[in-house]
């Protein structure tokens, strides 16, 4: 029997590296305010309102949802902003099934597009935390896009694992 605590250990590493990614990507240094650069924010001293849960609490949500449909062994995973989107070419061993599951966390939806169009189906999915899997046959070269629809928001989440 194959021991799978050093999966489990890849698999919190890749959770925490997307975690502090985001974060580090997404945090204000206060750099440009010490600038003097005018500002287009109103001269009140109130703070500007919260518009939505921050991309730390969305990331986690994405992930506890993909955590909670867990199976097989992971290839590959992920997490991006819905306006980034999901653009990746994995290394898939050819005639092999997988299981492509995604999770979008945020506001409006997501549309899933793989190539070549036999390799599965293409699939729109909402931003509530709905969870979205797909089996995917690998050819020559898959290619995982996802893209936001315009006005989307939050982050999706995403996960190819071997059957």
């Amino acid at each position: 029997m194959i021991d799978s605590s050093p999966r489990a250990w890849l698999a919190v590493c890749v959770v925490a590296a997307s975690v502090f990614l985001l974060t580090s990507c997404t945090s204000d240094s206060g750099e440009d305010k010490a600038a003097g650069t005018p500002s287009s924010q109103s001269a009140s001293s109130e703070p500007p309102a919260e518009t939505g849960p921050s991309e730390k609490k969305l990331t986690e949500e994405a992930q506890a949802a993909l955590a909670a449909v867990h199976g097989g062994r992971m290839i590959e995973a992920g997490v991006e902003r819905v306006t980034d989107g999901i653009h990746t070419e994995p290394t898939l061993s050819e005639g092999r099934t997988y299981r492509l599951d995604l999770v979008c966390v945020g506001g409006g939806s997501a549309r899933l597009a793989l190539s070549p169009v036999s390799t599965g189906t293409e699939t729109e999915m909402p931003c509530d935390r709905s969870v979205v899997q797909q089996r995917i046959t690998a050819h020559k070269q898959v290619r995982v896009d996802v893209d936001g629809v315009e006005g989307s928001t939050g982050v999706i989440a995403w996960r190819i694992d071997a059957s």
